[in-house]
């Protein structure tokens, strides 16, 4: 009973205690139309990351951070998105949904 109590308050306290690091992450749905798997960069915050989206492909990539928006450079500029955005990749280019 008191292991089980001791598990529930170390997953629960975190949660309640930071919130905003535990929410903090751009979660999106994409469908890749090309044959071609694509790494992009991503901005967020100021920081560099990358984000991979495989070749025709309909699926979901989070990007890590500590924003619910980022920015991914493409081929054909740069795109914000935001948490939980649904996209199309065709010939490189990211179109929001």
């Amino acid at each position: 009973m008191k292991k089980t109590l001791l598990l529930l308050a170390m997953v629960t306290v975190p949660t309640l205690c930071f919130p905003s690091l535990c929410l903090a992450d751009v979660y999106i749905k994409y469908s890749n139309k090309d044959s071609e798997k694509y790494v992009m960069k991503v901005e967020m915050n100021g920081l560099i990351k990358e984000v991979t989206f495989n070749a025709r492909t309909t699926s979901a990539a989070t990007i890590q951070g500590n924003s619910k928006t980022s920015v991914i450079v493409t081929p054909c500029g740069k795109v914000e998105v935001k948490n939980d955005s649904k996209i199309e990749i065709e010939k490189g280019c990211i179109k929001i949904l």
